[in-house]
Formats: C-alpha cells, structure tokens, sequence
C-alpha cells in the first residue's frame, strides 16, 4: 500500500487528459468520469441558480416526470401561479392565474334590449323611426331616445323586429335598421301577413332585420319601419302577453 503524504496541489504534466486517481478523472477543475456523482452524496439545496451555467439545461434534459411526477389538481385558485416565458426578456417568469386568464376572452358587457310600450301611428309608404321607450336590458346605459349609441368601438350584432297593424290585407311591412340617420342593412323581400289581425280587425304584418356592423366611438343604431297600403298603420306596442316590436343588439368578441 502506497500513499501520498504532504501534497497541496496534484497537477496533470499534459493538458490533454487531465489526472486520474482510482478511476475518477479531473480535469480543469471539472469531475469528467461519467456518473461520478451520486445522488444519495447530494446534500438538500446544495445545488441552486448560482451552480447551475446558463443554458445548462434544455429541453432534452428534461424528463416528462418533471410535469407528469407532481400531484394532479382538478382545479385552480385566482392566486395559484403558473410558471410562462417573456419573451421580451427571454426568461422564465411566474404568474397567477388571475393574471394569466385576464387577457383571454372577453365579456359581453355592452348589450341592450328595448321595446315599446305603447301603440306608433305611422304615415303610408314612410319610414319612420320607431319609438322604443322600455329597456329591458342596457348593460352601460348607452340607450336614449330611441337610439343606442355604444360610445366603444367594434364589431356589433343587431336585430329589429316590427309587428304592426294596417287597414288591408296583403299590405306590406318593413323594417330597416339605420347607423347615423342613414340606412345601414334592410332584410328583403317584405315580410307581408294576410288576413285579419285582432287589433281592431287590422292586418298583422309582422317583420325583423339583422346585421353585423361596424361602430365607432360616437355612432349609432335606431330602428326604422314602413308601411306600404292604403292609408295609415300602427306600428303594435307590448300586448298579448308579449313583446312585439323590439331591438337588441351586443358586441361581439373579436
């Protein structure tokens, strides 16, 4: 048996190989034999950030079980973190799930859904706003006037509906939608009703439109109508157990 004794520094003669001593091999400061470290010699947190290089460990290091070995959670908490990269700072960086999901999706906030309360005369061959004084819905009371101006900018989805009496049958009924005093859509040909109506044995004409539009800041939607006979029509408040002549609308998610 052999030993050195009183040696400080152990150096290689080469720097091709750097030095062996009973099969473990060092080299430029570095344990380079494979396995040579084991797990059980490990002490808790004795390798943290400041031991690890940059870019020491990438994805082809990684294990599944670094993911698939937690505990599985069928829910997540608002203050519960998920772990994301920045891209802007090329770096890992953890977030909560309240954070996380508050640029996702959106919320149907502005909508609205108006009716009439009472009976509109409305002149032959005229269109003619609708007066619409009863909301049911108005998220961000953005309804007066008859008129729905959103005052947010977007994609919206609108629909009308008419019901109105005249004094013949076959007459014909419309509805329009209008964006800033001007037609915006029209839903042809006339939805036209025959027969006699229970209003004062009227003619019921009943007729909607829809569109997808376009709103800035300041525009806004009203609803038209027009009757086309002989002489004079009402466009039919709420009656009959329900709503009748109506307009809805909301901005869609996009």
């Amino acid at each position: 048996m052999s030993s050195i004794v009183k040696v400080d520094t152990i150096q290689e003669n080469t720097s091709a190989n750097g030095i062996t001593v009973d099969g473990l091999n060092i080299k430029d400061s570095k344990l380079v034999t494979a396995n040579s470290v084991v797990a059980s010699n490990i002490t808790a947190d004795a390798i943290d950030a400041t031991k690890i290089a940059d870019n020491a460990i990438s994805e082809e290091h990684l294990d599944v079980t670094s993911i698939t070995g937690h505990t599985a959670e069928t829910s997540i908490a608002d203050g519960d973190t998920i772990l994301i990269h920045d891209a802007s700072a090329s770096a890992l960086r953890k977030m909560t799930k309240a954070n996380f999901v508050s640029g996702i999706g959106g919320a149907n906030n502005l909508m609205f859904y108006v009716t009439n309360n009472s009976t509109q005369n409305i002149s032959n061959n005229t269109l003619t706003k609708v007066t619409l004084d009863v909301e049911i819905i108005d998220t961000d009371n953005k309804f007066a006037s008859s008129r729905y101006t959103p005052g947010e900018a977007g994609t919206y989805f609108i629909h009308g509906a008419v019901h109105s009496a005249s004094a013949n049958n076959g007459d014909e009924g419309s509805a329009w939608l209008y964006k800033n005093g001007a037609i915006a859509n029209n839903l042809l040909p006339f939805d036209i009703m025959g027969g006699a109506g229970s209003d004062n044995n009227l003619a019921d004409i009943g007729t909607t439109v829809s569109a997808i539009v376009v709103l800035d800041d300041n525009d806004y939607i009203e609803l038209y109508a027009r009757q086309v006979g002989n002489g004079q029509a009402k466009v039919l408040g709420t009656g009959g157990g329900g709503v009748r002549t109506s307009l809805f609308g909301y901005k869609l998610i996009t």
